[in-house]
């Protein structure tokens, strides 16, 4: 009967021995594997100097430097139209011709008013003649005893009525004139002539549609005339940067419709008002025009083509440079390798709170020497795609960390340690 429970205090045994072993297996790994260091895989790039340009880019449309809309000073129906869309005109061409017949009524009403005023003149000075012998005759006579006083007031009245008359006349035949040249001067423009050599590049209208004149109103919009020798790019940049941008940078321009040639160009102008978009929302976005004139153009380029513009602004020769991914950003640090989110709020946080004063984050590199990461404080200056120039902190020659993302920005410290892997293209989204 000893015999089953023999067996049943062995297997206890068994199990309780293996819970034990198992306890005591798990209490090294905690305390041999706390002890491990972790190694971070980075990839190193050596610290070399550089030409560097710093490009500011912009999205924009192509537009003709010079450009003349049509519209016509008075109302009318088209009778002639000999341009069509993308014809080339010389200045004084003929554009358009408007129906004038109700303009040519209106002169050859004025040019009778004015034989008839022109009329009345010579009356007027025939009168004014004979009365002012009149008047000397009467004045000679009364000189002499011959007329009296009364006779003589008589003749003057009548001379200076006459000159009163003739003088309405003269003004009569004036205002008439210039009625007349204000009709022909209004049907003068019937006729619209190219203001300039250049391409008709928008036309709006067609023969025999009535156009109304900017006499009253904006008037109708016939035409644009475009000089299409000149050609710029008009590009808006955003607030921050247009700061950097100056008249004369130098611009790789490059149009939507020929994705395999690239314009040189010359910032010649900078806008000074702001155009707004998403005004008093989230998305609210603030940009400057600027113009870039285009050189080497192509025949096939079209006012309003969609482009981008990379304008270079500034350019530094042999720097010391860096891959623009090494540079991230540590609050202040000590020699120990803690920064100031591993310090405790002790004395100097104290100290910082009673100045009125927080740690601001600096800008800094990791170099690799001996499998360890040192954390140096850089000064930067200006970047193109890939490189940014490192005024100080830097003497060049290092192995400075370019990866990962993540091994920059949150894994590395003071005296990290760390193995050189393969250089991998660096791909921040796939980091993120």
């Amino acid at each position: 009967m000893a015999k089953p429970n023999s067996k049943k205090s062995k297997k206890k045994l068994f199990i309780f021995g293996g819970l034990g072993l198992l306890i005591v297996i798990l209490i090294a790994m905690v305390i041999f594997g706390g002890d491990k260091e972790e190694i971070i895989l980075v990839q190193v790039e050596k610290v070399e100097k550089r030409d560097i340009t710093q490009v500011v880019t912009a999205t924009g449309k192509i537009n003709p430097e010079f450009s003349v809309v049509i519209s016509p000073e008075v109302t009318g129906e088209i009778i002639e139209l000999p341009v069509k869309e993308g014809d080339k005109v010389k200045k004084g061409d003929l554009l358009i011709r408007i129906k004038g017949d109700q303009y040519f009524a209106q002169k050859e009403r004025m040019e009778a008013s004015l034989n008839a005023a022109k009329a009345t003149l010579r009356i007027r000075a025939a009168e004014l003649n004979r009365l002012k012998k009149e008047y000397a005759r009467v004045k000679e006579l009364n000189q002499k005893g011959l007329a009296s006083d009364s006779e003589l007031e008589v003749a003057e009245s009548n001379f200076l009525t006459a000159q009163a008359s003739y003088e309405q006349a003269q003004a009569n035949v004036m205002q008439v004139k210039a009625q007349l040249k204000e009709i022909m001067d209004t049907l003068n423009k019937t006729m619209i002539y190219s203001p300039m050599d250049g391409t008709v590049t928008q036309l709006n209208v067609e023969l025999g549609e009535r156009v109304l004149g900017s006499g009253f109103s904006q008037g109708t919009n016939i035409m644009t005339i475009s000089d299409l020798s000149n050609i710029e790019a008009v590009v808006d940049v955003d607030e921050n940067d247009v700061v950097l941008v100056s008249v004369g940078d130098t611009a790789i321009v490059k149009v939507d419709a020929f994705s395999d040639r690239e314009f040189k160009g010359v910032v010649t102008e900078i806008g000074n008002s702001a155009k707004t978009s998403g005004l008093g929302t989230q998305e609210e976005v603030v940009n400057f025009e600027v113009k870039i004139k285009l050189f080497d153009l192509d025949p096939n380029l079209r006012p309003g083509m969609s482009c981008t513009a990379d304008i270079q602004t500034e350019t530094v020769h042999d720097v010391i440079s860096v891959p623009i991914q090494s540079v991230t950003a540590r609050i202040d640090f000590d020699r120990s390798g803690k920064t100031g989110e591993d310090k405790d709020e002790g004395t100097n946080d104290k100290m910082e709170r009673k100045s009125g004063n927080r740690n601001k984050p600096k800008e800094v590199v990791f170099i690799v020497e001996n499998n360890t990461a040192k954390m140096v404080p850089v000064k930067t200056g200006i970047s193109d795609d890939n490189y940014i120039e490192i005024k100080s902190g830097l003497k060049g020659g290092e192995l400075v960390v370019s990866g990962s993302y993540k091994a920059i920005s949150r894994q590395l410290k003071d005296g990290s340690k760390v193995r050189i892997e393969k250089k991998k293209k660096f791909d921040r989204r796939k980091e993120n």
